[in-house]
């Protein structure tokens, strides 16, 4: 059994630029067949994600140029992030804590894959998937 982010991660470490426009996160969520990419930074540190329903929500509804609006305008805060060797209990944590599905891993600064639920329901033991489950879609 996994025991560390590291060993259930899965895809490459793809990420928009920070300078790159919204339209091209959008068109490399497509070709990657995935909903959200982590914003890069130009000193190659990670500064936020963006989720196919930011750009719906934050660029689409509000009439913003997905042509002219980048990345990094969107990677507002510090994204939440989980260490390469953190454990399964530190990752179900950090994604239940923050109602997340999926998490970029980092190995010192440099992002090295993503985890999503799908990776922590194929790789944790039963009990770690329910509290995800529970916590991630736990209405207030």
């Amino acid at each position: 059994m996994a025991s560390t982010a590291r060993e259930i991660m899965s895809g490459s470490a793809e990420c928009i630029g920070e300078n790159e426009s919204i339209a091209d996160a959008a068109r490399k969520m497509d070709q990657l067949g995935v909903g959200a990419l982590p914003i890069c930074g130009e000193d190659e540190r990670l500064k936020g994600m963006i989720t196919d329903r930011d750009i719906v929500i934050k660029v689409i509804a509000k009439g913003m140029d997905p042509s002219s609006t980048t990345a990094g305008q969107l990677g507002q805060g510090k994204p939440v992030t989980i260490g390469a060797d953190d454990s399964i209990d530190e990752l179900v944590r950090t994604m239940s804590e923050h109602q997340v599905k999926r998490v970029p891993v980092i190995d010192g600064h440099r992002l090295i894959g993503m985890v999503s639920e799908a990776d922590v329901v194929s790789s944790a033991p039963q009990e770690k998937v329910i509290d995800l489950v529970r916590n991630v879609y736990a209405t207030s």
